[in-house]
C-alpha cells in the first residue's frame, strides 16, 4: 500500500474484499475500511517509531521554550544554505522575541551562536568567506584580544584573513559596524590598506621586521597599534536602500532591517498569507495573494519570441518566484520593476518541491507614508477573545507612558484569520517591552519588526 503500486495492490484488494465478505461484513463497510487504510498507509509507522517522535517533540519543545536563543542558533545552522527554510525560522526567532543579529568580527563564530537573549549569525553565512579566513579571525581575536578599529584588524590578523574579497564581504554585511566605521568607508580604503599591510606582515614573516624599525609593534601616530597603519575613514555611508541591498546581497536576506519595516498593515491588508507561512503549509495547488517587494526581475522570451519574465517577490521573511507568462506579462509589464511593492494573484506551483506562483493579477501598492514615518514598527499579537474594554484602556495607558517613533502594529488572530491594526500612537520600541510583558504576558510582544 505503502508503495502505491496498482497491480499489487488490486491482488491484495481482491483477498481483502474475499475476507472480508466471507465474515460477514457488508460492501458498504469493506469498502469503508480499505478507504481509511490505503491513505493511512503512505505515512504509517510502528509504535517505537512513534515513542521516538514523541520523545524528540517534548525534547525541542522544552528547548525552545526554555532556551530560545540556543534553539534558534541550532535551527538556523541545521538549514545551511537554504534560505527558504532560514526565512521562516528567522520570523519564528522574531515571534519568540529572539533578535537575529548581523554578522560581526569580534563576536561570530563559524556558524549561528547564542549572544545572550540573541543571535548571531556566524562567518560562514558570509558570501566568499571561506573556513580558513574564519579560522584565522576567530584565532586572533582569542589570542590578541577584540578588534578595536579596522586598523587593529590588519594588525592581528593573520595572511589568510587579509583576503581582499573576504574583507569587503564582511563588510558589505556587517561584521565590522561594531569597530564604529561606516561601509561605505570601509569599502572605499580595504583595498588600499591591505595592499599597505600585506607586504609588512610577509616581510615580519621571513624575520625582516627589523628593517621597518619605526612599523612593528609600537603606535603609529594616529594611535594605532602594532604596524601604525593609518587608515583614514571617511564617516560617509551609503544609503538606506543601498546598505540592505549589499546586506542582503552578501547574507542571502535582510538581516539589520528591511525595505518593507513600517510596510506590514499595508501587506496584510493586500494578501491572503505571508511567503514563509505559504511554504510551510504544504500547499501545492490553488490561488494565493501574495504581497512583497520585487527584488529583481529576469525577462525572458519563448521559442516562438513571446516576452515573458521571472520576478522575485520578497516579504518580510521569504522569497518567492513569480512567473508572468506571455498574456499575463503584457498587461504587467510596467509595474514589473525592481524595489516596486506589489500585491499579485497566482496559482501556485509545484515542480519537484519548489513552490513558485504562476502571476494572474497584480496590484502596486502606495508604501511612501508608510517608509516615510521611518522607525520600525512593534508587533503585538492578542487572540481576539482577549480583545476587550479592559485591554485596549490598559494597553492606551502603557503607550501613553512610552511616547516614541515607533508604530504599534496589532495582530488580532482569530480562528480562521489573522488581523493586523496601525495604531494611531506611535511608541518608544526600546522601553515599552516590558510593560507589554508585564501586562499581558510574554506571547504578546513580537519585537520590533
Amino acid at each position: 500500500m505503502g508503495k502505491k503500486k496498482p497491480k499489487v495492490l488490486a491482488a491484495e484488494w481482491e483477498k481483502f474484499h474475499d475476507g472480508m465478505k466471507a465474515n460477514d461484513y457488508s460492501e458498504e463497510a469493506i469498502k469503508a475500511i480499505w478507504d481509511v487504510m490505503l491513505p493511512f498507509s503512505g505515512y504509517a509507522f510502528n509504535k517505537s517509531h512513534t515513542a521516538g517522535y514523541g520523545l524528540v517533540s517534548y525534547w525541542t519543545a522544552y528547548l525552545k521554550a526554555n532556551y530560545p536563543a540556543e534553539y534558534m542558533a541550532a535551527l538556523l545552522t541545521s538549514v545551511g544554505d537554504d534560505k527558504d527554510k532560514a526565512g521562516i525560522y528567522l520570523a519564528d526567532a522574531r515571534k519568540l522575541g529572539v533578535t537575529v543579529l548581523p554578522p560581526d568580527v569580534n563576536e561570530s563564530v563559524a556558524e549561528f551562536a547564542a549572544i545572550g537573549d540573541d543571535v548571531r549569525f556566524g562567518l560562514r553565512s558570509v558570501r566568499n568567506v571561506g573556513d580558513n579566513v574564519i579560522d584565522t579571525v576567530i584565532t586572533a581575536r582569542k589570542t590578541k584580544g577584540k578588534f578595536t578599529s579596522f586598523a587593529d584588524f590588519l594588525d592581528k590578523a593573520e595572511l589568510p584573513a587579509l583576503n581582499k574579497r573576504a574583507v569587503e564581504s564582511l563588510i558589505k554585511a556587517g561584521a565590522f559596524d561594531s569597530l564604529g566605521h561606516t561601509r561605505r568607508g570601509l569599502c572605499a580604503v580595504h583595498e588600499t590598506a591591505i595592499d599597505a599591510v600585506v607586504p609588512l606582515k610577509k616581510a615580519a614573516a621571513y624575520g625582516q621586521d627589523d628593517l621597518f624599525a619605526g612599523l612593528g609593534g609600537a603606535a603609529g601616530d594616529d594611535g594605532e597599534s602594532g604596524f601604525g597603519l593609518a587608515v583614514r575613514i571617511d564617516d560617509g555611508e551609503w544609503s538606506r536602500k543601498q546598505l540592505l541591498s549589499t546586506e542582503r546581497e552578501m547574507l542571502g536576506m535582510y538581516v539589520s532591517a528591511h525595505p518593507l519595516d513600517s510596510t506590514e498593515h499595508i501587506l496584510a491588508a493586500h494578501r491572503d498569507t505571508t511567503i514563509p507561512d505559504l511554504l510551510a503549509s504544504g500547499r501545492t495547488e490553488g490561488t494565493v495573494r501574495l504581497a512583497g517587494l520585487i527584488t529583481s526581475v529576469q525577462n525572458k522570451v519563448t521559442k516562438q519570441g513571446n516576452a515573458w519574465a521571472i520576478v522575485n517577490l520578497a516579504d518580510r521573511d521569504g522569497t518567492i518566484e513569480v512567473l508572468f507568462f506571455p498574456a499575463t506579462y503584457q498587461l504587467v509589464l510596467g509595474a514589473l520593476v525592481e524595489d516596486s511593492v506589489i500585491s499579485v494573484q497566482g496559482r501556485i506551483n509545484d515542480r519537484d518541491g519548489a513552490i513558485s506562483i504562476f502571476g494572474q493579477e497584480l496590484q502596486v501598492l502606495d508604501v511612501t507614508a508608510a517608509e516615510r514615518s521611518g522607525a520600525a514598527p512593534v508587533q503585538l499579537a492578542f487572540p481576539y477573545h482577549r480583545v476587550n474594554e479592559p485591554m485596549v484602556s490598559e494597553l492606551r495607558r502603557i503607550m501613553g507612558a512610552h511616547p516614541g517613533e515607533s508604530p504599534v502594529h496589532l495582530f488580532v488572530r482569530g480562528p480562521h484569520k489573522t488581523t493586523v491594526y496601525l495604531l494611531r500612537s506611535t511608541v518608544n520600541a526600546a522601553t515599552i517591552a516590558s510593560d507589554i510583558k508585564g501586562s499581558f504576558g510574554q506571547d504578546t510582544w513580537h519585537g520590533v519588526a
